[in-house]
């Protein structure tokens, strides 16, 4: 059984006519899954619902809490791209575990959104990596430490 965790990010974000602004909404990922036609196999649960640049020390330890508590041996994470990487730093402590973050560019609610491709790619490569924490992103995995997000190119990339 896969934990799978969710934490906000643009994966979740909702566009507000009435302010002209994005928020976080409730998650789309059961439906991702269901597009990608995994149905079984997880057990879904929110832990926030928080844009990343908006993450704190504490909301980091309160996933790494969460991701070390569970029993779940495999676990996926869908979480905001902007500080991605610095939570996947704080998971890399946990060694006996597969943890792979996720998330999307654009939001799952828009038609060119990359937020069904990264689920079914994070899906795979939580169940194929050997442990440990992991980023999966526009169909490339990085280690946990090896990766940074380019602002400018609006994609990760080896340090």
């Amino acid at each position: 059984m896969i934990r799978i965790f969710t934490t906000g990010g643009t994966i979740d974000k909702v566009y507000f006519d009435a302010n002209s602004e994005f928020e976080i909404g409730e998650s789309l990922v059961p439906e991702l899954l269901a597009e990608s036609n995994i149905h079984k196999g997880y057990h879904l649960q929110g832990l926030l619902r928080k844009d990343s640049l908006e993450m704190t020390d504490e909301d980091r330890r309160l996933v790494l809490d969460a991701v070390a508590g569970c029993g779940a041996d495999r676990i996926l994470i869908t979480h905001g791209t902007d500080t991605m990487a610095e939570t996947a730093q704080v998971l890399s402590s946990l060694s006996d575990k597969t943890i792979v973050l996720t998330g999307a560019m654009q939001p799952a609610r828009m038609r060119r959104s990359d937020a069904v491709f990264n689920i079914g790619f994070a899906w795979a490569a939580v169940q194929l990596l050997s442990p440990g924490v992991y980023i999966a992103m526009n169909g490339e995995v990085f280690e946990a430490g090896t990766v940074r997000k380019n602002l400018k190119a609006q994609r990760f990339e080896r340090t």
